[in-house]
């Protein structure tokens, strides 16, 4: 598990340690950093992938992962020396390790960073880098009737697509798999007599149901043309009514949907990163799916959040409250900043929750907004 990561001239951070918990979540104004500290594992995990960090060859900082541009939109720019590093903590079975990149970033109009030295033994490298891993961007695929397929992505790398585009192959191909955790099934099942069973798609159906009842998914395969089609069904009691295209039914489920299946799919130690999972969901379904959040934690996937959603960090709050989750394995982070020296500081304010779910302290602009209206309307 991720403990820490240390960003020095990476973007907005000059030098900022930046804790990570089994849950941790990402919050703050627009523009504070929030995607900066996602970007940075990204930029490792996507390096890896192109085996570029076993070599002597720069990292490129535009890839499957990652658009940032050249080394000028990355260098900090108040920067007194040209030289970019990122430092990790993990605990493993070897306790707590660490690594370490050092960059040249001396050609500002490059779009690769060169290595100037490591600190890695083959044990130092984080588990993501080789373990099940997933990343949602916060600008998912929309409803769609029909999707692309990836045998060798789906089956083989297990992945979703970092916007989700890959998400109906994925249950197309895996749906009758039992999920990876058993203690994320739907908590409201029936437990004598269960509507439910641990499959994908079982699972999948059951935590849509949360968004809009009686939810049911159907996936049909066109292999001769390499597409998989979706359509929504909705059963109340007997009525099984008509199938529906994606394009009929909004951007809620076809935007949570990946994000469902990511956390249903993943084992223990797995890591999974989400922007905004509470895109075009009504309050409910957001507080829902921060329990699964939370229960995900619990059964042992490292997940790292960036939201705005109030519904999403109360959703876990309760999730802590009802002993879900346990306090310590989760964490807020607040990322803020204000001038000094004339110079805008950036700086991350760490959260911490009780075993009743209450924040250990509430820093202006935290979640605040809606007490702030309420006062203006009474």
């Amino acid at each position: 598990m991720l403990t820490e990561i240390r960003l020095k001239n990476f973007k907005c951070f000059q030098d900022e340690s930046i804790p990570l918990k089994t849950l941790t979540l990402l919050t703050g104004l627009n523009g504070m950093g929030k995607s900066s500290v996602i970007q940075a594992l990204l930029l490792i995990k996507q390096s890896y992938e192109y085996e570029v960090a076993f070599s002597d060859n720069a990292w490129p900082i535009n890839g499957d992962y990652l658009e940032l541009g050249t080394i000028r939109d990355i260098l900090y720019q108040y920067f007194t020396s040209k030289e970019i590093s990122i430092e990790i903590d993990q605990k493993n079975d070897l306790g707590n390790v660490t690594a370490k990149w050092s960059f040249d970033a001396s050609d500002i109009d490059s779009d690769a960073l060169k290595v100037t030295s490591e600190r890695n033994a083959p044990e130092q490298v984080p588990n993501f880098i080789s373990g099940h891993f997933h990343y949602l961007n916060a600008e998912r695929i929309g409803p769609r009737v029909y999707s692309k397929m990836s045998n060798y992505k789906v089956a083989n790398e297990e992945k979703l697509g970092i916007r989700g585009e890959l998400a109906t192959h994925y249950l197309a191909l895996k749906g009758e798999e039992p999920i990876r955790i058993e203690s994320l099934k739907f908590p409201e099942d029936d437990l004598d007599n269960p509507k439910y069973s641990l499959s994908l798609n079982d699972q999948v159906n059951a935590w849509l149901s949360v968004i809009r009842p009686g939810t049911r998914l159907i996936t049909n395969t066109y292999r001769d043309v390499s597409l998989v089609g979706l359509k929504y069904q909705f059963i109340a009691g007997s009525d099984r009514g008509n199938e529906f295209r994606p394009t009929n039914v909004g951007f809620g489920l076809s935007y949570i949907l990946p994000i469902i299946i990511s956390i249903l799919m993943s084992p223990p130690k797995a890591l999974v990163i989400l922007e905004n999972p509470e895109a075009h969901l009504h309050p409910k379904g957001q507080a829902e799916i921060g329990k699964l959040i939370a229960m995900a934690a619990k059964g042992g996937i490292q997940v790292i959040l960036e939201t705005h959603s109030d519904h999403i960090m109360n959703g876990i709050r309760v999730a802590v409250r009802e002993q879900i989750l346990d306090s310590d394995k989760c964490t807020f982070l607040y990322f803020t900043g204000e001038t000094i020296g004339g110079k805008f500081q950036h700086y991350i304010e760490e959260i911490k929750l009780n075993n009743k779910g209450k924040l250990s302290h509430r820093p202006e602009g935290f979640f605040d907004e809606w007490d702030n209206l309420l006062i203006k309307l009474i």
